[in-house]
């Protein structure tokens, strides 16, 4: 993403991501203080790895399954990981930081040692389970991933995959040439469609 900042000029506002791209850090880099859909997000289907979907409370605190709000215990460095992150281990608020002599509502199995749950300290832990992804807004980004995909075959049917050629800056002209060719279609289609909407407005040659 830092690259295509670079080479754009600027932020992208959006991002639509297969499942694959599931993960805190894509949520947190599109997210915005403002946190509405209007401000910027990234369009990525949850993957329920774990089956364990998370709820929170208003201020950002996971929810056990019988609701309460899970206090932080401790945090600390993900190094396992190529992407190191800082961690949080909450924990059971009946236990946790003392004993409070309530008894679990929904009396778990893990009670009376209470339940722990570690996410990600990063606000992107959350949003990947806040996201509205029935919202239109959020579809209407989604929609936009099947355009990566037609470009992706196109590269495809021109060579990129299996280029016959000796060395890498051969190889990176013809790449170069297919986002060109890749491109100018595009323009076309857009051209035709305008045309085919107003006669009158045809481009300067």
């Amino acid at each position: 993403m830092a690259e295509t900042e670079r080479r754009l000029g600027f932020r992208p506002q959006y991002g639509a991501f297969d499942a694959a791209f599931d993960a805190f850090y894509v949520y947190e880099h599109f997210h915005r203080d403002n946190q509405s859909l209007d401000s910027g997000f990234a369009a990525v289907p949850l993957s329920k790895r774990g089956g364990k979907v998370h709820q929170f409370d208003a201020q950002g605190l996971p929810l056990c399954e019988a609701g309460l709000a899970m206090p932080l215990k401790l945090t600390y460095l993900y190094r396992t990981t190529r992407f190191q992150h800082e961690r949080g281990r909450y924990a059971c608020p009946l236990a946790f930081p003392e004993p409070t002599g309530e008894s679990c509502p929904i009396q778990h199995k893990n009670w009376p040692r209470g339940c722990v749950t570690t996410l990600a300290t990063s606000v992107g832990a959350r949003i990947r389970y806040q996201l509205d992804r029935q919202s239109e807004v959020y579809k209407d980004v989604y929609k936009q991933r099947s355009a990566s995909e037609r470009i992706n075959s196109q590269a495809i049917e021109l060579g990129i995959e299996r280029p016959k050629l000796r060395n890498g800056q051969a190889i990176a002209n013809q790449n170069t040439l297919i986002y060109v060719l890749i491109n100018l279609r595009a323009l076309q289609r857009v051209r035709r469609k305008k045309a085919e909407r107003d006669p009158t407005d045809q481009p300067t040659r």
